[in-house]
């Protein structure tokens, strides 16, 4: 993916692949149907080479006529340096049950370091003394490093949670929430705002995705915008999820904003490798000295007999990984707030948006506004049963509060809009209020949202509650495509109103 995407962009990359025979302890010329990996450039039209990894100068040439081709426009270039790794491939692990000793101490020999040396010698271009000499420096250098390292405390057990997520100084605080006044715009049409806006404002920010470019994207998410910014800020990409937020990753850590348009949440799974282990980890791993300002964005959520690859909730999942942020938001108003916060933050931002909710109306104001990530809006207040519902379930629930009410049931409804971080402060005080809590989350059960929010209501309000907590969820099952079906295994607006009839009688 990385070798198409720079050859159809014509970017000036350098891939450089050390074959050192071994994929862990399988040798590669088994595990490989074509173990020679430079001539795999010919498939992308560009230069492809098969060097000895251990000619320094051999590597040195080459590199640089590489280089040069890059720099003058010439594009990418794929260099295998063949070695041998004389190593084990981890401390610990043996290593003669797939190779053998002679072979390992045959390559010993072909050091590239020892094979420089010499021919450095026999040239006349430096003599053995000058070369001891830097040995002899770098040696007290290792010598040196090394007792300072054993010499040096252990690090404190409070720092183990730092960089999770970039110092909050680096983003101002975003504010109160204005007024939504009379204008109103879709779920699609707010988050457009947000995003045209802040590109006229930032030129760091870019957006890549499959058909976001002339298009505008599947769900006009970026109608119109190829026309003011070009095709090196909306970038049509190939099928290739794993390839893009990979770059995506890339780009963030040198300080650019990348925005991944992935159309569907079910897309980037194939990218969860990129995702868990380096995206979220890299600020922390960093030490807070990178940064990941990158904006993931798709739709979720069940309906329109999408079936089981363009339906899931994912933000369950995304929720459990440190480092990220996961918004769901339910309406216009917060969608653009949101949207907008997630322009600004230097942490990576999954954005996850329900498909049935995008054409939904709401108030919208015209002027700039941020909503802080972990600020749950109690959308209605009452005093019987707290609801807590997620993006679509949200509109849901707004269905039957009055005919509840009419009942003499006081439903207060809150929308998390965010589940990380989660605002629990907000529901434990409007269980304080009520005494019964009933989530409502389309994901699944097992290890969702929902259960986490119960979880939590149980350790930290348990004497606030006079029932025992109810969850709706969707059924455990992938979804279906037929209507009949998938009609059956989601929740629906009749399901909340009985729900919280029973509750209530509880």
């Amino acid at each position: 993916e990385g070798l198409n995407m720079a050859k159809i962009w014509n970017l000036p990359v350098i891939f450089v692949c050390e074959n050192n025979q071994f994929a862990t302890e399988v040798p590669f010329r088994e595990s490989s149907a074509i173990p020679d990996v430079g001539r795999r450039a010919k498939n992308y039209g560009m230069p492809g080479l098969e060097l000895d990894g251990n000619d320094v100068l051999s590597i040195h040439e080459q590199a640089g006529e590489a280089i040069a081709r890059a720099r003058s426009g010439g594009g990418p270039t794929l260099i295998e340096c063949k070695t041998y790794r004389t190593r084990a491939h981890a401390e610990g692990m043996g290593d003669f049950s797939y190779r053998t000793r002679e072979d390992v101490e045959d390559w010993k020999q072909r050091c590239p370091i020892g094979s420089l040396r010499q021919r450095a010698i026999e040239e006349g271009l430096v003599n053995a003394e000058e070369l001891d000499t830097i040995d002899d420096e770098v040696k007290q250098l290792i010598g040196e490093s090394r007792n300072f390292a054993e010499d040096s405390p252990w690090p404190e057990p409070a720092s183990a949670t730092l960089h999770v997520y970039a110092d909050p100084a680096d983003a101002p605080e975003a504010g109160d929430e204005p007024d939504p006044g009379e204008r109103e715009l879709t779920f699609v049409e707010a988050t457009h705002e947000a995003l045209a806006v802040e590109m006229e404002r930032n030129p760091g920010i870019f957006v890549m995705g499959e058909g976001i470019g002339v298009r505008g994207g599947n769900f006009n998410t970026t109608a119109g915008l190829f026309e003011i910014h070009g095709p090196t800020r909306l970038v049509d990409t190939p099928i290739c999820e794993r390839g893009f937020v990979g770059l995506g990753c890339g780009a963030a850590m040198t300080g650019s904003r990348p925005v991944i348009d992935f159309m569907f949440g079910d897309f980037i799974m194939d990218a969860v490798g990129e995702l868990v282990n380096q995206v979220a980890k890299m600020q922390y791993m960093s030490s807070g000295r990178l940064k990941m300002p990158i904006l993931l964005r798709g739709c979720i959520g069940i309906g329109h007999s999408a079936a089981t690859h363009h339906s899931g909730n994912y933000y369950p999942l995304y929720a459990h990984f440190p480092g990220f942020r996961v918004v769901v938001p339910s309406n216009a108003y917060d969608a653009k707030g949101l949207f907008r916060r997630a322009l600004t933050c230097n942490d990576p931002v999954m954005f996850l948006e329900h498909r049935e909710i995008l054409n939904e109306k709401t108030a919208v104001p015209e002027q700039d506004y941020e909503i802080e990530f972990g600020r749950a809006k109690v959308v209605r207040e009452g005093t019987d049963v707290t609801v807590v519902a997620i993006a679509r379930m949200v509109h849901h629930v707004l269905e039957v509060i009055d005919e509840l009410a009419a009942e003499g049931i006081s439903v207060e409804l809150i929308d998390p809009r965010t589940v990380l971080p989660l605002d629990t402060e907000t529901i434990i005080a409007s269980v304080a209020k009520t005494g019964r809590l009933l989530v409502v989350d389309e994901a699944f059960a097992p290890a969702s949202i929902g259960a986490q929010i119960a979880a939590i209501q149980a350790d930290r309000g348990f004497d606030d509650l006079d029932a025992p907590i109810k969850r709706i969820h969707g059924a455990f099952t992938p979804i279906p495509y037929s209507p009949s079906l998938e009609a059956a295994v989601v929740p629906h607006p009749e399901t909340v109103a009985a729900a919280v009839r029973d509750l209530v009688a509880e």
